[in-house]
């Protein structure tokens, strides 16, 4: 019986190695170690959050929602309301709305995807308040966007602008993006 045992104990030790050593292999093979990625990602009607899931499920990375420490109300994302909470936030470029759910461990991800919906031609002041919020200098970032009918080209711009110091890759708008959309999309991205 404990003959058995010291064998059984050999055999997994051996299946263990080999499979560590596969792993290697791998890496070797494409020169690269896997990447950690971060899906980071503000909805405020919850288009944006269907293809941030999309994403992190594609990535494997792992999902943060940008929570808006006052959530917004219809009233709120009233575009036609000059008054409206987000109309003055997108008015005022030095506004940061206040965030919750604090993100531990940034320094840790390698890719970090910021998802949001175009609000007048760029993305909402509260994406800057998670830009600031961390230390993303030299991480790869990349921004994917919704939108009812704008480009995603000024909000990159000015993230861009704004954030100098972030490896910035192209960001794509991912409007009724299907899975297979964002496979297709992640596959093409050279990172």
């Amino acid at each position: 019986m404990k003959r058995k045992m010291i064998f059984m104990a050999l055999l997994l030790c051996g299946m263990l190695t080999a499979c560590s050593q596969s792993k290697k292999a791998e890496s070797k093979e494409t020169g690269k170690e896997p990447k950690k990625v971060l899906v980071a990602y503000f909805s405020a009607s919850g288009v944006t959050e269907g293809v941030a899931k999309l994403l992190a499920e594609t990535t494997g990375g792992e999902l943060h929602r940008i929570q808006p420490e006052q959530p917004y109300t219809e009233a709120d994302l009233d575009w036609r309301d000059k008054k409206s909470r987000s109309t003055i936030e997108m008015a005022d470029k030095t506004s940061r709305p206040a965030i919750t759910d604090k993100l531990d461990g940034v320094d840790g991800f390698d890719i970090i995807y910021v998802g949001f919906p175009i609000w007048w031609y760029t993305c909402p002041t509260i994406v800057n308040t998670f830009m600031e919020a961390y230390d993303f200098k030299g991480k790869t970032v990349i921004p994917f966007a919704t939108s009812g009918g704008s480009t995603i080209e000024k909000a990159c711009n000015d993230l861009k602008a704004a954030y100098p110091e972030v490896n910035w890759q192209e960001g794509k708008l991912l409007n009724h993006a299907t899975k297979q959309d964002v496979e297709e999309w992640v596959k093409s991205l050279e990172l």
